[in-house]
């Protein structure tokens, strides 16, 4: 075989695993099911709504979509326009970790709520549409709670209030 003929087998062998590569992500995209869009289009609409529990503190009830796989977590709230009154997300990591979070492609303001295993609040910060500030738990957390700006200030809800759901937090 000559210098020219390895040329054009190598060059027809990386079409047929060009194709062969694009066919697998297509399917791969039509397997996911539309529950599961792939990675670059969840980056630019929001995400579905996710599983929702009931939180309580005091009187007050909350409707949290829960963000538990990586994606959910990392797609949050961005491209939302507006929240229900009452709802807002609870972000689940597997570790204790300073978890912090930013803004950028969400379209609201947020309040966001770093919680102890327990359910009690750590801290709150209120963050800003488009930001990408790091809004980060003045200590090791497994739990985060983003609903709209104010929402606990307005409630009297502040560091050291315990939110309450026996699967989430035990009780």
């Amino acid at each position: 075989m000559n210098a020219s003929q390895t040329i054009d087998t190598f060059r027809a062998s990386f079409r047929r695993a060009r194709r062969g590569m694009a066919g697998a992500l297509l399917l791969a995209a039509a397997l996911a099911g539309p529950g599961h869009p792939p990675a670059a289009l969840a980056r630019t609409q929001p995400q579905q709504t996710l599983p929702i529990a009931t939180l309580q503190s005091g009187i007050h009830l909350i409707r949290a979509e829960i963000a538990s796989s990586p994606q959910e977590r990392a797609t949050g709230l961005m491209f939302r326009t507006s929240l229900e009154p009452n709802h807002g997300m609870l972000f689940v990591f597997p570790e204790k970790a300073g978890h912090c979070f930013w803004m950028r492609n969400t379209l609201i303001p947020l309040s966001i709520a770093f919680l102890d295993d327990d359910g009690t609040i750590v801290n709150i910060v209120d963050m800003q549409p488009h930001s990408e500030a790091s809004h980060c738990p003045l200590r090791a957390v497994r739990h985060a709670l983003e609903m709209e700006q104010g929402w606990f200030a307005k409630r009297g809800i502040q560091p050291g209030s315990k939110l309450l759901n026996k699967q989430l937090f035990g009780g």
